[in-house]
């Protein structure tokens, strides 16, 4: 497509403020979402600032030539889960679950580090080998359609008890619709800025419904929680995992529980690894620039997962390329790297800033699945035309794309021990193997 900002491209300092506060809302609820999700008094202001520390990373290893943020990832959920489940197994304390959420990073980042490696000194085009667009494509579409029933679940959510789903509904579409209509209709900067305008439009819309509600009584009619504007306070320096482990943490880390950590984060780095590959093929595709090439693969893995460590580090979660932030790049046309600096400062300055983290968690989850359908689906599209070119007529093809499409679309999940493959991973395993089984069709 034809951009409007290049990726070395450097718009004005206002312009900037606007995209990178764009890229953080695109960014923000998953981010928060795995610290959530996880408990164990992780923050999400801790969340922010290691996603913040982690893009700042990768963009110098990849000398700003890769337009992608760096968020929590969900892969690593159970992992996350089995740090503190394999600590209190063999009877240490929640802090050493805090260092066994960063010696995981550390280990997952280290698969990262071996790989990028071996790509240094044997090239890339055994993994297009591996790897071909009747893989790559269908698994990126997946990663998207993967991520629809979490959309439609927000859309449909209210952020009080009681609310209706209706409003939500109203609330969600109206997010949805602004977007797609600014984007598509927009003039210069409303173009640009569409999903700011849209999670903007719907919060004023949950807004005059919760006054209406108030005002008629009738909690129906409220779907915001304003509750985390209340005593925020001004400043406030985030919960850092290495803070909460502190020295008594790592002391009390053991041999036994270094194995356990092992074995729940290494398996899982390979499987991230194919999505970071998915992830910058399909962002390849958006900015017309091969970034397996330039700045290379053996970068972008490094600063991949050395990212992941530092935000680990701080925020307990390791990081992954997101989704999220290529789909803005595609529907705003802007792949300036300037603006993924502007919103990695912006995660760290946010997560200082408590009204700001307040205002951002006060977002209703249905106006945030009205932005989610038009992120996901633009995913899932991206995918599409990766493989778009490849022959179907071939049996071949054909199977290696249904086995990943139908094990993807459903929700396949493979678990050994400690140890879970997800959806988008088994879907891509399976294609593999679909794909070297058949091989012998071409000769």
């Amino acid at each position: 497509m034809d951009l409007i900002y290049g990726i070395k491209d450097k718009p004005k300092f206002g312009k900037v403020v606007l995209f990178a506060l764009q890229q953080l809302l695109a960014i923000m609820a998953a981010t928060i979402a795995v610290p959530a999700v996880v408990g164990h008094n992780l923050s999400a202001s801790a969340a922010l600032f290691g996603a913040g520390i982690g893009s700042i990373v990768y963009l110098l290893f990849t000398k700003s030539s890769s337009p992608v943020f760096l968020g929590s990832s969900f892969a690593f959920l159970p992992s996350m889960f089995s740090a503190f489940a394999g600590a209190a197994t063999l009877g240490l304390t929640e802090q050493a679950g805090y260092w066994g959420l960063i010696i995981g990073a550390l280990m997952a980042g280290l698969v990262y580090v071996i790989i990028a490696i071996v790509v240094k000194f044997c090239g890339v085009n055994w993994i297009s080998k591996l790897m071909p667009p009747v893989i790559i494509g269908p698994t990126v579409a997946i990663i998207g359609l993967s991520l629809s029933g979490n959309a439609v679940g927000d859309l449909m959510k209210s952020s009080v008890e009681g609310g209706s789903t209706y409003i939500c509904l109203v609330c969600g579409l109206v997010t949805l619709a602004v977007t797609m209509l600014c984007s598509t209709y927009g003039k210069k900067m409303g173009r640009l800025i569409p999903f700011i305008i849209g999670i903007l439009a719907g919060y004023l819309c949950a807004s005059l419904f919760a006054l209406i509600g108030k005002a008629i009584n009738n909690p129906e009619l409220i779907v915001i929680n304003y509750s985390a504007l209340k005593n925020c306070g001004i400043f406030a320096l985030p919960k850092f995992t290495f803070m909460l482990g502190g020295g008594e943490g790592l002391s009390a880390v053991t041999g036994k529980y270094l194995i356990a950590i092992f074995a729940a984060y290494v398996p899982v780095a390979f499987v991230v690894f194919a999505e970071h590959l998915a992830d910058h093929k399909n962002l390849s595709s958006i900015v017309g620039q091969d970034l397996l090439e330039n700045p290379g693969l053996t970068r972008t893995l490094l600063g991949d997962g050395v990212g992941s460590i530092a935000g680990a580090f701080f925020g307990g979660c390791p990081n992954t390329t997101y989704g999220e932030s290529i789909a803005c790049v595609a529907i705003t046309r802007n792949a300036s790297t300037v603006s993924i600096w502007g919103c990695a400062f912006a995660c760290i300055i946010f997560s200082m800033i408590s009204p700001l983290v307040a205002f951002l968690e006060t977002i209703p989850s249905c106006v945030m699945g009205g932005v989610c359908i038009a992120l996901y689906g633009f995913i899932a599209v991206s995918g599409f035309k990766i493989f778009q070119t490849v022959d179907l007529n071939k049996n071949r093809n054909l199977f290696v794309a249904s086995v990943i499409f139908i094990t993807g679309v459903g929700g396949m999940v493979v678990s050994f021990g400690a140890v879970e493959i997800r959806t988008v991973a088994c879907a891509l395993i399976l294609g593999i193997l679909t794909n070297l089984m058949l091989s012998k069709e071409e000769a």
